[in-house]
């Protein structure tokens, strides 16, 4: 059961400053290390997406200790797994795509995901929201499924089966 998030955790949009963490966490939560990410972002890649459109951080003493990102479609479609996804289900004209969404291990279960998910649905109001989840990831799933999201499809990668879903901001 989530905990409430400890009083010292700030809630923002992403600026510059913030990619370095957010690949910190990123390469802490990829698959060779125990993670369940499924894609590994490059800097220039965060900078096109923070050009974008607004993502969340979570930063605790100013140290970046969760993160949602976002983007277009037409900024991520070059990506093999967000094209897969896509081709599975491509939402709405105006739609994003919404992850990764990386906590860092001390701080999970504190409902630090959801609280970022809300605030870039507040920030996008109206606008659909779509993201896989791999099928073996049941952390995110539960996460998801408090969000309301519709599973809007499936699709392979890599030998890997995933999950679209979306929500509407």
């Amino acid at each position: 059961m989530a905990t409430e998030p400890r009083p010292d955790i700030e809630i923002a949009r992403a600026k510059s400053r913030d990619l370095d963490g957010i690949l910190t966490l990123m390469d802490a939560n990829q698959p060779e290390r125990g993670g369940t990410l499924s894609a590994r972002l490059t800097r220039a890649q965060l900078q096109a997406m923070l050009a974008d459109l607004p993502f969340m951080v979570a930063r605790r003493r100013g140290r970046v200790v969760a993160f949602a990102l976002a983007s277009s479609k037409k900024t991520v479609a070059h990506v093999p797994i967000v094209a897969a996804m896509l081709e599975a289900y491509s939402g709405s004209a105006d739609a994003y795509v919404y992850g990764p969404v990386a906590v860092e291990a001390s701080e999970r279960g504190h409902g630090l995901a959801q609280r970022l998910l809300m605030e870039l649905k507040r920030l996008l109001p109206g606008r659909e929201g779509i993201l896989f989840i791999r099928t073996d990831n049941t952390p995110s799933l539960r996460a998801h499924e408090k969000l309301g999201v519709a599973r809007r499809g499936e699709f392979m990668h890599q030998g890997f089966r995933f999950l679209v879903f979306s929500y509407l901001g």
